[in-house]
């Protein structure tokens, strides 16, 4: 066994070596952290005739998860809160507003995202930002139907990753933004979306990320059978409970007539300044800090 073991090992010594090498290469390639990019600032909170206030006295028990399952609570007369699941495996759950639907409207929301324990910086950091905290915007939910009838503007933990068709920002699985404008975990983040019948814009902390016309998207996109163009064009607001957790606040929304125009919801960004590209590393030192913590407690207990 032993004659067979170490040639094996010095052959997987250097593969191991030179795959590790690779995969660094390709997450710089990836990241290009030396190029900088746009950072923007949260918008402030709409007032104003027309505007409602989906988190006022008033509305907040008109949030419901209709299937029963509700985790999500609101805090001070002001925040919707959905605390993060004990496990990383969790299903799928909705904070859907149930006092109306809406058609053509701006939406305002902000929202942060919680920290994740260090055992889920370890899949973050070598598979996927949605490992950091997930979310999702959910709009024109056919009242009484899954929000999955409706289209989902992405929210996660993607600070200092590329722009994707499943990072902040995104039509999900969609439509990609021209940049992520997320700010780090644990900052407010601001979302201004707006609907005219099949246009829809997002602007994200300032800056107007995309602009798109459902109506050209007449075949499956992505993970969807349903063709956008044929989407239902109003319909409810749900928040996705994806096991993360994340708070929302300042939801406002003013319903508009197909033929307003769409207002500027841009605010004094940054300047243009390098965004870190290194959270892949910085998700390796937090898993291995984090094992090293438990190791020790449980050396003293």
């Amino acid at each position: 066994m032993k004659l067979i073991t170490f040639p094996l090992r010095l052959v997987l010594a250097p593969i191991l070596m030179l795959a590790g090498i690779c995969y660094l290469v390709a997450a710089v390639g990836h990241f290009e952290p030396w190029k900088p990019r746009p950072a923007g600032k949260v918008t402030p909170a709409p007032e104003g005739a027309g505007w409602e206030d989906l988190l006022s006295a008033g509305n907040i028990q008109q949030w419901k998860d209709l299937a029963g399952t509700q985790t999500f609570e609101i805090q001070n007369g002001a925040l919707l809160h959905i605390p993060g699941a004990a496990k990383p495996a969790v299903s799928l759950k909705y904070a859907t507003y149930t006092g109306g639907t809406y058609g053509d409207f701006d939406l305002h929301l902000e929202f942060k995202l919680g920290e994740t324990p260090w055992w889920s910086m370890l899949p973050f950091a070598i598979l996927s930002p949605q490992m950091h905290g997930n979310s999702g915007v959910f709009l024109h939910v056919p009242k009484g139907e899954s929000a999955l009838r409706g289209f989902e503007v992405q929210v996660v933990g993607d600070y200092g990753w590329p722009a994707s068709k499943t990072g902040t920002g995104a039509i999900y699985d969609v439509v990609t933004p021209m940049f992520n404008m997320a700010r780090p975990v644990g900052e407010w983040n601001s979302y201004d979306i707006s609907t005219r019948g099949t246009r829809i814009t997002v602007t994200v902390n300032g800056w107007r990320v995309i602009d798109t016309d459902f109506a050209q998207l007449t075949a499956p996109v992505g993970k969807f059978a349903t063709p956008y163009a044929q989407l239902p064009l109003e319909g409810q607001i749900a928040l996705q409970d994806h096991g993360s957790d994340i708070t929302y606040r300042n939801i406002r929304i003013r319903p508009c007539s197909a033929g307003d125009p769409i207002p500027d919801a841009s605010s004094p960004a940054a300047p243009s300044e390098t965004v870190s590209g290194t959270k892949i590393i910085e998700g390796a030192q937090k898993v291995v800090e984090g094992a090293v913590d438990s190791v020790k407690s449980s050396l003293t207990h």
